[in-house]
């Protein structure tokens, strides 16, 4: 299987800044574990969008797949109480 391209939207660098480090260092991997499989068991497909998340801890990844061309765009990153807003 190949490896998707990972692309983050310039919000997702200002999500991540106020996150404690021994979260983001989990989100990162969470992330990164995406480039080999983009739908992982517990990804969600959110209801009316392309978009899925996954869940880690307090924390949600908002994310969109591009099948054709092997793309994954980081949407959104953040606490689960205000991610969705």
């Amino acid at each position: 299987m190949a490896k998707y391209e990972l692309i983050l939207r310039q919000s997702v660098r200002k999500d991540v800044e106020g996150i404690p480090k021994k979260d983001l260092t989990r989100i990162l991997s969470k992330v990164e574990a995406l480039r080999n499989d983009p739908k992982p068991a517990g990804s969600i497909k959110l209801s009316g969008s392309e978009y899925y998340r996954i869940r880690q801890g307090d924390y949600r990844i908002i994310y969109e797949v591009q099948d054709e061309a092997l793309v994954i765009v980081l949407i959104k990153v953040g606490h689960r109480r205000e991610v969705y807003k």
